[in-house]
């Protein structure tokens, strides 16, 4: 017994200091029901937020790979970043801030970003990724380049108007993108459906 309370002690300290916990996103978003049951991928996200306002958020998951983005970001936009800007990028959640204000964001403490991102405008979108105002195409193109293995993962708010959707997936097919995943909450299968009866195991009903 006495063993088996020093493994447990051992491996209780082990996932406590071994955990990481993830960043709380900026934004509450209530996905669609939906009743598909495909899992998204564990790693390797690209996800793309739309909350009820229209507002668009962008992050990609791993530290690592987030602190390469910021690089290339701050290369190709020449944003003038400090080290410990472009760590709390690394380290943080989902940006929904233009270029223009990406570096005061950063450079402000986290209850100061908390509260920036009641009132945040969100990353300019537009149907086309020439347009230069589209800075949500420049992220897409970047993050791409950084890891070309990122799945693209659309997480939009049910309330949210489908035009600010559609820019997303506009931008996306600009960048010869049209596989990506939509994220929604599972709802219970229907009786009666083809859905369910196969849920069930008897197969479409002739």
């Amino acid at each position: 017994m006495t063993a088996m309370c020093d493994v447990a002690f051992l491996l209780l300290t082990f996932f406590m200091l071994a955990t990481k916990f993830k960043p709380d996103e900026p934004v509450t978003v209530k996905t669609p029901a939906s009743i598909s049951e495909i899992p998204i991928p564990d790693n390797d996200i690209m996800l793309i937020t739309v909350d009820a306002k229209g507002r668009i958020f962008f992050s990609i998951d791993n530290k690592n790979m987030r602190n390469e983005l910021i690089e290339n970001v701050d290369q190709y936009k020449n944003l003038g970043l400090s080290k410990e800007e472009k760590y709390k990028f690394a380290i943080g959640s989902s940006i929904g801030v233009p270029f223009s204000q990406l570096k005061s964001y950063l450079a402000a403490p986290p209850d100061q970003q908390k509260e920036f991102d009641k009132t945040a405008p969100g990353v300019p979108a537009d149907t086309s990724v020439a347009n230069e105002n589209n800075e949500l195409a420049a992220w897409i193109r970047t993050a791409r380049n950084t890891n070309p293995k990122l799945r693209i993962v659309i997480k939009a708010d049910g309330a949210t108007v489908y035009p600010q959707v559609n820019k997303i997936i506009r931008t996306l097919a600009g960048w010869k993108i049209f596989k990506f995943n939509l994220l929604t909450s599972l709802k219970a299968v229907p009786q009666g459906t083809a859905a369910y009866d196969l849920q069930q195991g008897n197969g479409p009903k002739q």
